[in-house]
């Protein structure tokens, strides 16, 4: 999707989904080229108009990387709010930030963190990187400035090093996708 605002100093809101196979020797997160940033990144994108930032990250994961969410587990803090009244709960993001892009313009950006332990059963949407590449901890960090962004590394180093092994994994099927025609 195209960005929302296209104005000096504005923000669009997008998703990015941090993913690590667990079923490997060692941990391996989940990267692929940036077509137009030429860099390695997560998965993500643009929160549509009409999706929450859940939906956004269930398309994004699909059409970037080829998963599906029930072939993914999100990581989650052990202290959080599990339900709320007429309201569909979304998942506790991993963190929540805005960054600069090109052209004086901002994004928004809420990231999760996800744990697989299957390849992906959809294929890549047709104008997305084919570029995808799955890197330990010790890979991503020796990468180049050039190649990968240094907040990528240090979102990532975070999951390995804390997120992983003390968050809880929880099914993605927990949290409602649909806002529910009785919560209007």
């Amino acid at each position: 999707m195209p960005h929302i605002h296209t104005e000096a100093n504005q923000h669009d809101l997008t998703v990015t989904a941090y993913i690590i196979r667990t079923d490997t020797t060692e941990p391996q997160a989940l990267i692929h080229m940036h077509k137009k940033l030429g860099r390695l990144l997560p998965v993500g994108g643009h929160v549509e108009l009409h999706e929450t930032p859940w939906q956004s990250i269930a398309h994004e994961a699909e059409e970037e990387a080829g998963y599906t969410l029930n072939q993914l587990h999100i990581l989650q803090p052990k202290s959080r709010i599990k339900s709320m009244s007429k309201a569909a709960q979304h998942p506790t993001p991993l963190s929540m930030n805005t960054h600069a892009i090109p052209g004086d313009h901002f994004h928004t950006d809420i990231q999760y963190a996800f744990v697989t332990t299957s390849d992906p059963t959809l294929g890549l949407s047709e104008d997305e990187s084919a570029d995808i590449r799955w890197v330990t901890q010790l890979e991503l960090n020796a990468l180049e400035s050039k190649v990968v962004f240094a907040n990528t590394k240090e979102i990532y180093n975070f999951i390995f090093d804390e997120a992983l092994p003390t968050w809880d994994v929880i099914q993605t099927s927990e949290f409602i996708l649909d806002f529910p025609e009785e919560y209007k």
